[in-house]
């Protein structure tokens, strides 16, 4: 068996164990990083980027190229929609954003981060000794054993180092199928500067349409266990019907389970040990599921966590949760319906749209919005989230005690 030595393992080469091993490697670590595919790989994602991630992105590794780039190039914000036809269209507060090329992005960042790469290397397990961790992988079907002190995972919502700590996790959590069809536009009055969002119970958890590379995308979510194409058919009458958009046969479906509940509830999940969880596998995702953005934060976080153990010879833990509670509120915040109502945790600003609908179109908006948010129920995240928000009132945090 091939054993590989290391200061620090990235399980994951997405956005996450970029910026993480971008700090790692400026603090002089050495660093590895695990992707099971061969890179570049695809990604499902809808490749629309929130300002402030596109300032960490410039920030930390310089301009997009214009091949990390879908068209068009920039979004300029995004468009609710309710039932009563109400459309709200709202500009995001930093100007239009990057429209990314996920298969093209994510491996211009991990290489600009300078880690060194394993791809087709697949996790399979880890044991934390206390003075080192052994993480067992296959790679082009070897068996690989890397000796680290440390390892960060950065491996999406399904994330295998998460099942290795906490075997019973993944079956604790509500997972959501989400898929989006490609489609050649015949006609289409959507703006195709906004990312579309439509506040429907009839239509799914969350549905969703932009344009990409003169194709029009339709997604929608719903609980696991649902049927995918029937719930696109249902998407797409709604959309001709009442948008009067026309697009022929899907040439390609996009899908993967997704959850966002330990955001809306503030029950992240950031290892122990000598192992962090970060980006969405530690339960980050923005409202409007851009998850990028805080990917890219959390990743960071984790990465100058481990430096500054290294340099303070503190736990990594320690400081890791005390660093991440910034993260956590400003992700946390999207979903809080007092920050939402007092506040503005959002990069488009809802509150100064709503504020130009009359005061029947603004009764019909709150209206609307409660009914869909009834399909919400039987996951009886409500009271969690009144608790949570009223505990960041009072105390200016987040229960750091509901996190793993």
């Amino acid at each position: 068996m091939k054993t590989v030595k290391a200061d620090v393992l990235i399980v994951g080469a997405s956005m996450a164990s970029s910026a993480a091993a971008k700090r790692l490697v400026d603090a002089g670590l050495e660093v590895v990083a695990l992707e099971r595919r061969t890179l570049p790989r695809e990604k499902v994602c809808s490749g629309i980027l929130s300002p402030r991630g596109h300032r960490f992105l410039v920030e930390n590794f310089g301009p997009l190229p214009d091949e990390t780039l879908h068209e068009p190039k920039s979004c300029r914000g995004v468009t609710f929609h309710f039932p009563s036809m109400i459309s709200i269209p709202m500009d995001f507060t930093g100007g239009p954003t990057p429209h990314l090329y996920r298969k093209y992005s994510d491996h211009w960042a991990i290489t600009r981060s300078g880690v060194i790469v394993h791809d087709n290397t697949t996790f399979t397990g880890l044991e934390d000794t206390g003075r080192y961790i052994n993480v067992r992988a296959r790679r082009e079907g070897a068996e690989v054993l890397y000796t680290v002190r440390f390892v960060i995972g950065a491996d999406g919502p399904k994330s295998a180092v998460t099942k290795a700590l906490y075997p019973g996790y993944r079956k604790g959590i509500p997972w959501f199928m989400v898929g989006q069809k490609f489609q050649k536009i015949i006609e289409c009055p959507l703006d195709s500067d906004y990312f579309h969002f439509w506040f429907h119970p009839g239509l799914g958890h969350y549905t969703w349409s932009h344009e990409r590379n003169n194709q029009q995308i339709v997604g929608v979510g719903f609980p696991s266990g649902g049927n995918l194409h029937k719930a696109h058919a249902n998407v797409e009458r709604y959309l001709e019907e009442k948008h009067g958009v026309r697009l022929e046969p899907a040439e390609r479906l996009e899908g993967l389970a997704q959850n966002f509940g330990p955001s809306l509830i503030n029950r992240y999940v950031f290892g122990k040990g000598n192992v962090l969880i970060t980006g969405q596998a530690a339960g980050f995702f923005n409202m409007l599921a851009e998850g990028m953005s805080c990917a890219l934060h959390s990743g960071a976080i984790a990465g100058e966590s481990i430096s500054e153990a290294v340099r303070r010879n503190r736990p990594v833990q320690e400081i890791y949760r005390a660093l991440i509670a910034s993260e956590v509120k400003r992700c946390t915040d999207q979903w809080n319906p007092l920050r939402i109502i007092f506040g503005n945790p959002h990069e488009a600003d809802f509150k100064a749209s709503f504020g130009k609908l009359s005061r029947k179109e603004k009764l019909t908006v709150i209206r609307e919005l409660a009914d869909f948010l009834k399909i919400y129920a039987p996951y009886r995240w409500g009271r969690q989230i009144l608790s949570q928000s009223l505990v960041r009132m009072l105390t200016g945090e987040y229960s750091s005690g509901r996190w793993l």
